[in-house]
């Protein structure tokens, strides 16, 4: 009888053991399905994050792309008004240089009072060209 009482004690201790790493396997798989289900929840906030951050970044790209567009059309306006104005300029230079334009700022100049040196200076001729175009000036 003490076999069979040893073996029934030891069986039962088994089963103690056996209960108590049951008890601790379930609460530490308790855990872990806690732990997993934080994982998952982190991981659906980084997805959550990442879909957002990816339309940011397709929203840059579009103002980006606007804007560089708008950049363009500023230069090619930007290079016609320049070639107009080059050609305003050609043109000034051309009036400015025009026998009719000296001699209208010459007469204009001789009304205010202005000397034949400071009229030649100012004009780009010499004295003896502003003499002449103030004598034929009077003259007309």
């Amino acid at each position: 009888m003490q076999l069979s009482l040893l073996a029934l004690v030891l069986v039962t201790v088994a089963e103690i053991l056996l209960l108590g790493l049951l008890v601790i396997f379930f609460f530490r798989l308790r855990r872990s399905e806690n732990v997993l289900s934080q994982l998952q929840a982190n991981h659906e906030k980084l997805l959550a994050r990442l879909h957002f951050n990816a339309e940011l970044e397709q929203e840059l790209v579009e103002s980006f792309a606007q804007r560089q567009e708008e950049l363009r059309q500023l230069d090619i306006r930007l290079e016609q008004r320049a070639a107009d104005l080059r050609r305003l300029m050609e043109q000034a230079e051309g009036i400015s240089r025009s026998p009719q334009f000296l001699r209208e700022i010459i007469m204009n100049g001789r009304r205010k009072g202005r000397t034949v040196e400071q009229l030649a200076r100012s004009t780009g001729l010499s004295a003896d060209e502003v003499e002449l175009i103030l004598g034929n000036g009077s003259a007309g």
